[in-house]
This record gives C-alpha cells, sequence and structure tokens, in this order.
C-alpha cells in the first residue's frame, strides 16, 4: 500500500522523522517497505495485518507503538452516537431506506445512509492532492470523499444516485443477493459481465435491478453524476471468500475487493460510515436523512491471555513484566495484569490477535528482535535418528552411484484412506499410501526430456524415499522403477530394514555444486549424424570438432553407434539442440547441420 508522510503526520502533533527513517523503524518493527519516493512509502502489508494496516489509520498506529508517540487522534475510538448509529442526536434511523441481506454469512453487516441535497462537484484542492500523493484519481467530491475514507481508515464504500433507484411508498429498497443465472451488469467502467448465482449483487430491490457487485465494483445503473442531488452511501463487510473468488471469476480486482478478502471486522462499518457523512456534508452540503443498520450477528473478539515466563520462553529473551506492558500500552491494546500473566482484549480492528504466541510476536517485534541475544540450538535429533538418518544416506548414494536420480513427488494422489478436509489440487484429495504411483508418473515424464541427459538407447531410473500414508500408519517407503542391487535393504517399509544399522559409522558424501542453467520452456530438437573418420582420428576429437561447429544452441552430443569395417571406423552422434527463448525451427537448426557437415568434410571425414 502507498502510504504519504504528509498524510500519516496528521495523527501526531510532533513531527515525523524522515521518510528514510519511518522506512527503516517499519521494516525493523512491522513491515518491509518496497520503495520511497519523496515522502510516499510503498509499505508491503501481509495478510495477517491487513485487516487494519491497509489504511493510514493503522499504519500510523503501528509507527506511534513503534516511535512510542501518541497520536492525537484515533478515529476508531472515538464514541459514536446512538444505538443505530447517528451523526447527531437528530438523526433517526431512516425510514426512507430499507435493507434486505440474502445471506448473513455473505454479508455480515450492511450500513446504508440517505443524505438529500448534496452538490456534485470538483473536490477541495487537499483531498485531490491527499488521493494523487498515494496514486489516486480525484473524480467528484462525492466519489473521493468514499476513497479518501477507504485509505484513511480501511473501510470500502460506495455511493449510489439515489433519485436512479426506484421508490415504493416512499421508500429505497436495498436488496443484498446471489445473481440470478446468466444475470447482467454493466459496471462504472462501462464493462458487462454475465454472473452466475455464487456471485453477490447489490440490487434495486424495488426495481429487481443490480446496482453494485457486492465488494468489488459499483454498476453503471445508479453511478454519480453532476445531476445528483440525493445519495445512499453504502458501508458493509462482506465475506472475504466470497469476494476473493467474485475477483477471481471475473478477474475484476480493486481496492475494495484486496480489502474485503482480507476481512476488516464489521465494527469498521458504523466508523467509515461516521467519517464519510461528516466528510461529504462538509465538502458536497447536504442533509443526513436517517441511517439503517443490517448486523445480525455482532462480532466480539475474544480475550487472550499470556505470561512473561510463556513470552521469553518462545522469543528465547529475558524481557521483563514492565516491557512486556509497555508494549501494550504502545500498541493501544487493553490488558489486564495480574503477577507475570497479562491478558489482552483485543480491539476490534486486531484480529490478528487470537493466541498467545501473537502476543509474544507483538512484544518481540516491538521490542525489536536485536534485543535478544543468539543462542544455539539443541541437537534437533538423538544419536538413533543419525544413525537412521545416516541409514537413508548410504541408500541413496548406492543407488546414485548404480546410475539411480533421486526425485521428490507430492504426498497428494487421486485415491488413499486419508482424505484432505480442503485439498489444495481437487484432482488430488488424498494422502498416498504408496510411492509407487507418483513415481510411475515421473518416469513417464522424464521420458520426455531423456535426450538432454542420457545418452540414446539408455533408460531413466529412478528412485524415492517418502511417507506413505495408509489406514495402519504412516511409515517410510523406498520405491525404484527397476530392482538395485541386493546391498540396498528392502522395498517398503524401511522401519523393518534396521536403518539404524544400516547408518552406523557412514559419512553421507558431500556434492559440490555445479554452475545453475535454468530449464529452457521450449522443446528441443534431435538430429544425428553419421561419419567415417580418418585413421587415427579418435571420438573425442570428433566430438569437440561437432560441438565447436554446432554453437550455442547445441545442449548435448552422445556417441550411440560405433563400428569397424574394410579398416574404417563409423561413428554415429545425437546431437540435441535447445533454446532457451524460443521454438526452434527446421530454418534455423538445417544450416548448422550443413556447418558441422562441411567441417568435418574439410578435415577429411566422409559424411555416410
Amino acid at each position: 500500500m502507498k502510504a504519504s508522510l504528509s498524510w500519516l503526520q496528521k495523527y501526531f502533533d510532533e513531527p515525523l522523522p524522515s521518510a528514510e527513517q519511518v522506512a527503516r523503524a517499519y521494516t525493523f518493527h512491522a513491515f518491509e517497505i518496497d520503495s520511497v519516493e519523496g515522502d510516499v512509502l510503498d509499505v508491503k502489508v501481509l495478510p495477517n495485518r491487513a485487516a487494519d494496516c491497509l489504511c493510514h489509520r493503522g499504519l500510523a498506529r503501528e509507527l506511534g507503538a513503534i516511535l512510542d508517540r501518541p497520536m492525537k487522534d484515533d478515529p476508531l475510538r472515538q464514541p459514536l452516537q446512538g444505538a443505530t448509529f447517528a451523526l447527531d442526536s437528530k438523526v433517526e434511523p431512516c425510514d426512507e431506506l430499507s435493507v434486505d441481506v440474502e445471506d448473513p454469512k455473505k454479508c455480515l453487516r450492511y450500513m446504508g445512509a440517505l443524505v438529500k441535497g448534496v452538490k456534485v462537484g470538483p473536490s477541495p484542492a487537499w483531498l485531490k492532492e491527499a488521493l494523487e500523493s498515494v496514486g489516486g484519481r480525484s473524480i467528484n467530491n462525492i466519489v473521493d470523499a468514499t476513497n479518501y475514507v477507504m485509505l484513511d481508515l480501511g473501510q470500502p464504500l460506495h455511493a449510489f444516485d439515489a433519485r436512479k433507484l426506484m421508490q415504493e411508498g416512499g421508500t429505497y429498497a436495498i436488496g443484498v443477493r446471489g445473481a440470478k443465472p446468466g444475470e447482467k451488469i454493466v459496471t462504472l467502467t462501462g464493462d458487462t459481465y454475465e454472473l452466475s448465482p455464487e456471485r453477490l449483487l447489490i440490487t434495486d430491490t424495488n426495481a429487481d435491478v443490480a446496482i453494485g457487485i457486492a465488494g468489488v465494483k459499483g454498476g453503471k445503473a445508479a453511478e454519480i453524476g453532476t445531476s445528483t442531488a440525493d445519495i445512499i452511501i453504502e458501508s458493509a463487510n462482506f465475506d472475504g471468500t466470497s469476494v476473493r473468488r467474485t475477483a477471481q471469476a471475473l478477474k475484476l480486482f480493486t481496492d475494495a475487493s484486496l480489502r474485503f478478502q482480507n476481512r476488516p471486522s464489521p465494527e469498521l462499518c458504523a466508523h467509515g460510515m461516521h467519517a464519510v457523512l461528516a466528510l461529504i456534508t462538509e465538502i458536497a452540503g447536504g442533509k443526513v436523512a436517517g441511517v439503517t443498520d443490517t448486523y445480525p450477528n455482532p462480532m466480539a473478539l475474544p480475550s487472550v491471555s499470556t505470561t512473561l515466563s510463556r513470552i521469553n520462553g518462545l522469543l528465547g529473551s529475558d524481557f521483563t513484566n514492565q516491557e512486556v506492558q509497555d508494549v501494550f500500552r504502545r500498541l493501544a491494546v487493553p490488558y489486564v495484569a495480574s503477577g507475570d500473566t497479562c491478558t489482552v482484549t483485543p480491539p476490534f480492528e486486531r484480529t490478528d490477535l487470537i493466541i498467545p504466541e501473537d502476543l509474544a510476536e507483538e512484544v518481540g517485534r516491538i521490542l525489536g528482535y536485536d534485543r535478544i541475544e543468539p543462542a544455539e540450538l539443541p541437537p534437533p535429533v538423538g544419536e538413533a535418528d543419525q544413525a537412521r538418518y545416516r541409514g537413508i544416506e548410504r541408500m541413496k548414494d548406492q543407488l546414485v552411484e548404480q546410475g539411480f536420480t533421486e526425485v521428490s513427488t507430492q504426498s497428494f494422489t487421486a485415491g488413499g484412506d486419508v482424505y484432505l478436509a480442503n485439498p489444495l489440487d481437487q484432482s488430488r484429495p488424498a494422502l498416498r499410501t504408496s510411492l509407487a504411483e507418483n513415481l510411475a508418473d515421473a518416469l513417464e515424464r522424464a521420458k520426455r526430456y531423456a535426450p538432454l541427459v542420457l545418452p540414446p538407447g539408455e533408460t531413466q531410473k529412478l528412485f524415492e524415499v517418502g511417507t506413505v500414508f495408509p489406514k495402519e500408519g504412516e511409515y517410510l517407503e523406498l520405491r525404484m522403477t527397476e530392482p538395485a542391487w541386493e546391498g540396498v535393504p528392502a522395498y517398503d517399509n524401511l522401519s523393518v530394514a534396521k536403518l539404524e544399522d544400516y547408518g552406523k559409522g557412514y559419512e553421507p558424501e558431500r556434492s559440490e555444486l555445479g554452475t545453475y542453467r535454468p530449464f529452457s520452456a521450449y522443446p528441443f530438437v534431435l538430429r544425428d549424424i553419421a561419419l567415417w573418420v580418418p585413421v587415427g582420428a579418435d571420438d573425442g576429437s570428433t566430438k569437440s570438432l561437432i560441438e565447436l561447429e554446432a554453437g550455442e544452441l547445441l545442449r548435448r552430443t552422445d556417441l550411440f553407434d560405433r563400428f569397424e569395417k574394410d579398416g574404417r571406423t563409423s561413428l554415429a552422434f545425437r546431437l540435441v539442440f535447445e533454446s532457451p527463448e524460443r521454438t526452434l525451427t527446421d530454418s534455423e537448426i538445417s544450416p548448422v547441420m550443413e556447418q558441422i557437415a562441411t567441417a568435418l568434410t574439410q578435415k577429411g571425414y566422409e559424411i555416410r
């Protein structure tokens, strides 16, 4: 997220350090910084903190904790008047606006406000400059106000032209429902999307017309224009999974969808609505006629407790009770201390504080991991486990000596005894009960690339050592694509193989890594050349001459045939050509082969 230092400054009385110093503070205590340009920082907010920190308020809260500077004003800690939310005591729940939510699991909260008598026009200079400073674009004062509050507090908002909706009995009706099969909507950008029932829509219920894709994009049907006088403001909370799937299916990614898919708190809706109504009535006039709030299942975060000994045990630190409590004070996280136990009540926006380990992380990063003295880890395994490891490595080394190549295949397969509750790949929902199936698949794939790694006629020999998961219990298995010599322990369960005895006294071989060359994504081309060689010519010099003339596209050269007749020697070579940039054609390879043939002929070789 792009954050403006000038924007962050509005939350503090004391001047902030330079952009470079602020970037350093974030880097060592909270977030990586992708770039700093002028006073704008590109902050890499990770998913666990996206619910509260994809906004300037959240970033200011973090910076205040890191620098130990109090914020002069925190809009999320200000009281909101009225049980159903209001700007002032004169605003009542809105009789002119109703909201109907079809599925409360997909729309956790929906707030709608009716504002009458606004004047749409250009935004004031400060608002334009604020949006443009972080890469935004000014549209008009209404739309700019919703975008500003989203970037300030993290709550996505949207404004509809109320007079473009239908009234029945003097009431506007907003609906949140799944799309009908094949239902279409034209978005604000003029693009048309055909939707399936899994996609959530915002609708004008009275007219049964779609006016927005929930959590993603507004519709053209209720677009704000220069003639707009009455508006309906949406401040809602949509299920993150539903929004993410819709955005991916439509390939329509927006600032709103990014925030919703990271699950901000539904409590944020009221603060976003409060801020946007205050801003709109300030810069566009109008009067708030009322607010409707549909929030069937209010959210409350449970308290989390931890102890000083647990924090220090997790971090390897020697922090004190006072230091731990000071961290929670700096973070403005309510807590109660009793002895060396701290019980934290997370603010509604801190949805990431769930377990004691989360509290330990807060302490470590705010106080600084550089405060923790480095210490050597204890030995990871016992002597028996080391012997078992050496036994496995001895087997592997012996198989490699016999020409086998080790592979590692995924643990998932199409069928088995243990099925995953939420498989990443629906075609492989189970854990493997044997290495055989995946190893056979690996061999078939290896055959396609054999000319790149093997001489002609040789068969790829693969093996794998890995855990399998039958219903009787998991164990380690060895599989090979063909039998190995008898010195290697038996197949299947390597635990009835006595690996500890097999590995005693064995020191695994250490391999020197060569130069890495990336694989080409393009197919290779094969060419054969056979020739009678002059008396005294050997295989190596002939191969070197061919490789010299073949050029940089040649990847491999193998002698695959040799015989003698009438006092002469015949050699046959297979050449493998490949490009890392393109698919090679005959028109490129044929001149190369002609060049090779010409050079060989000039040296006295006879092409067969």
